[in-house]
């Protein structure tokens, strides 16, 4: 089987900014890859060079692509499931000169350069950070990971010969990881200008990551630093210490810095905090099991006791919770209103 997304045929026009492909079962796989190749080509363009997914040495296997283009940059997101567990050693050829980054999700990723005299492991959480040269070696296994590629240009001298690793739930990394997912979500409605905002953005972001540290008076990180907080909210809705002081320790940044992100997308933490956590009780008032109280659900959310729930919730939905649950909860429309 070989199923393709967002296939492009020849002659089809410009490479666009998104490509997606699917490739599964057997068969010969320097045949089908090279077939994946074809189409990447087609609908990206050569000038950013297609991430490596390359297929087990035998039996069955399951291959998955996402790109986005960013300008000269590419987000990718691969899936590689081998019913195998051999190591396949892949030379870096595919995109010399080039600032790679790999984040992984699923599996251990490993690499060796200068012939094996050099090897290391990139385990789940993990990144890695490197200018890629055809020393580079590195072995797929059953994995998913998101990779980063970008020009070298000023990013070149900031890594030098030697990789960089860390882990993903850095600060930096968090910033990172949160203006690609918004990019990716956002990459087909963007103008050339906001195109090249989003690049721009990007590779100052990666520079924070092999600096260890943003820039906080950088007007372009703003978005992506209220994103990556908003996702830690999202992670600690329940924690009684869940303030904007612990967003930006998290983030390593300044609450000044933080509150000036939130106000450029007009918005507030406190504010979001609040209704998020709103949010989320109000869906567990239509969950038949486990059903909580009202006083429960106050705690839970760290609201000071049930009179302030109960009064948020109302200026938030319009009814206190125990109506809402009766209105909008299981068996509501079989009571009827």
């Amino acid at each position: 089987m070989d199923g393709t997304e967002g296939r492009a045929e020849p002659g089809a026009g410009p490479p666009r900014s998104k490509f997606s492909a699917d490739l599964a079962g057997p068969g010969d796989k320097a045949e089908r890859y090279a077939g994946l190749r074809r189409r990447w080509d087609r609908q990206i363009g050569d000038k950013v060079p297609l991430p490596p997914a390359e297929m087990a040495n035998s039996g069955d296997f399951r291959v998955s692509v996402r790109g986005s283009k960013v300008h000269d940059a590419l987000i990718a997101n691969l899936r590689y499931d081998p019913t195998g567990t051999e190591r396949t050693w892949v030379d870096s050829h595919y995109f010399p000169d080039m600032l790679v980054m790999d984040v992984v999700r699923r599996g251990t990723w490993h690499y060796t350069r200068s012939r094996g005299r050099d090897e290391v492991s990139v385990s789940p959480g993990q990144f890695i950070v490197r200018y890629n040269n055809p020393s580079w070696r590195f072995a797929v296994g059953p994995h998913t990971t998101k990779k980063l590629i970008l020009p070298v240009a000023h990013l070149g001298p900031l890594i030098r010969k030697r990789p960089v690793f860390g882990s993903a739930d850095s600060a930096e990394m968090q910033l990172l990881l949160a203006h690609a997912r918004m990019v990716e979500a956002v990459l087909d409605d963007l103008s050339p200008a906001g195109l090249q905002t989003a690049r721009d953005t990007l590779v100052e972001l990666v520079v924070g990551v092999l600096a260890q540290k943003i820039d906080e008076t950088e007007p372009l990180l703003a978005a992506s630093l209220a994103q990556a907080a908003k996702n830690l909210v999202d992670r600690h809705l329940a924690d009684g210490d869940l303030s904007p002081t612990m967003l930006a320790r998290e983030l390593n940044v300044s609450v000044r810095t933080l509150n000036r992100a939130f106000a450029s997308i007009d918005d507030s933490i406190t504010a979001y905090i609040r209704q998020k956590r709103l949010e989320q009780a109000r869906l567990a008032l239509t969950t038949p099991v486990p059903r909580l109280s009202v006083s429960e659900l106050a705690a839970h959310f760290q609201f000071a006791d049930s009179s302030h729930f109960i009064r948020a919730f109302k200026k938030q939905y319009g009814q206190t919770p125990n109506r809402y649950a009766r209105s909008h909860g299981p068996g509501a429309a079989a009571e009827g209103p």
